[in-house]
């Protein structure tokens, strides 16, 4: 009976999600409408000083957020996998919060492993204020029923580590491990990212240094991996203009310690909005500008009854950066109630790297 009555309330929310996103744009847009009108949500200006730990908790002012990882691993036979884990809050309503079953906050899950061969994923909802999924602040942890990202004992506030992070699908599960080798990074400017010329932004901070150890179990058994992970908060009330289809998202590990964070916003009439952040090896972060970024796909796989660009030229030439990027397994497709790719890449060219793409609206 328990397990209808989970069954009942999921399908329930995720009706209501997708009865806010009624319109094929905003279901285009993903999770929330991401363009649509924000009015009687908390805006975002630039100037905010981040405080730690509140601003790893939840923002239910804002109308959208997110703590997002992911991770390129290797196993002991040097086989390439990825994983990523996502929670997303978004507000229903605006207006003071109310409690319980009352509450206006709903909450996504997705979680994901890729191998060269295959790609697994699972995604949950739950609703806000009955317990079901949340995040606390101190002592730091994120979860969606048995799904969790959580601080140990001992946690570092600058760092937003250690962690242990656990998820499981149909067909997989993992438990990995975060420590952290530099502070947080802000993004954008001073943690204000623009999204369009328009006045769209979001508040956005990284940790891309983090050191993951952990197991995947898969059908084949359970596999030790090791390897190098990116950890995005974000949050916003619109962070897309109205007519913003989707984006192109790159988070890249350079050999020699250096990260870069790259985004292309894509906009009906073809002026794209580029933005990203250049983060050297010490935690530096240093804003690139949208004249600074050169994104073209160069290569178009079937993917979901879609063409979707799978492989990428990248130059940041101020920085010296022209690289070739291509996915560990083209098919890493989120076939889940707002469908996206997800999966690592590496790249090759004046740099080579290892990191994570992300594309919605295709």
């Amino acid at each position: 009976m328990n397990g209808n009555r989970r069954l009942s309330r999921r399908s329930v929310i995720a009706g209501l999600v997708l009865a806010g996103l009624s319109s094929g744009h905003a279901r285009a847009q993903g999770f929330a409408g991401l363009g649509g009108d924000a009015a009687g949500f908390a805006p975002v200006v630039p100037g905010r000083k981040f405080a730690f730990p509140d601003d790893f908790g939840a923002h239910p002012e804002f109308r959208i957020e997110w703590w997002y990882l992911t991770a390129n691993l290797r196993d002991k036979a040097g086989a390439h996998y990825g994983a990523q884990w996502t929670l997303f809050r978004q507000a229903m309503a605006q207006g003071p919060q109310r409690s319980g079953w009352d509450s206006q906050q709903v909450w996504m899950g997705h979680a994901a492993v890729t191998s060269a061969t295959t790609h697994r994923f699972a995604e949950k909802f739950a609703r806000g204020g009955v317990g079901q999924a949340g995040v606390d602040a101190m002592p730091f942890q994120a979860w969606i029923d048995d799904w969790r990202m959580a601080a140990p004992a001992s946690f570092a506030n600058d760092m937003v580590a250690p962690l242990e992070v656990t998820a499981s699908g149909p067909d997989f599960r993992y438990a990995l491990r975060l420590d952290a080798e530099r502070p947080l990074v802000l993004q954008g400017d001073g943690g204000y990212s623009r999204k369009s010329e328009r006045g769209q932004a979001s508040y956005y901070l990284s940790q891309p240094f983090f050191v993951v150890s952990g197991q995947l179990v898969l059908n084949s058994g359970t596999v030790d991996v090791t390897g190098q992970g990116w950890l995005d908060r974000e949050w916003s009330s619109q962070p897309l203009a109205s007519d913003q289809t989707g984006w192109d998202w790159f988070s890249l590990h350079l050999a020699g310690g250096a990260k870069v964070m790259l985004f292309r916003l894509r906009q009906r009439d073809g002026s794209h909005y580029f933005a990203g952040n250049w983060i050297d090896s010490q935690g530096r972060s240093a804003a690139l500008t949208s004249d600074a970024i050169m994104m073209a796909p160069t290569v178009l796989t079937e993917v979901a009854g879609r063409k979707v660009p799978t492989q990428w030229h990248l130059a940041v030439p101020t920085h010296g950066l022209t690289i070739d990027c291509v996915p560990l397994n083209a098919q890493s497709w989120m076939a889940t109630s707002f469908p996206y790719w997800e999966g690592p890449i590496s790249c090759r060219g004046s740099h080579d790297g290892i990191g994570y793409l992300e594309m919605t609206g295709y």
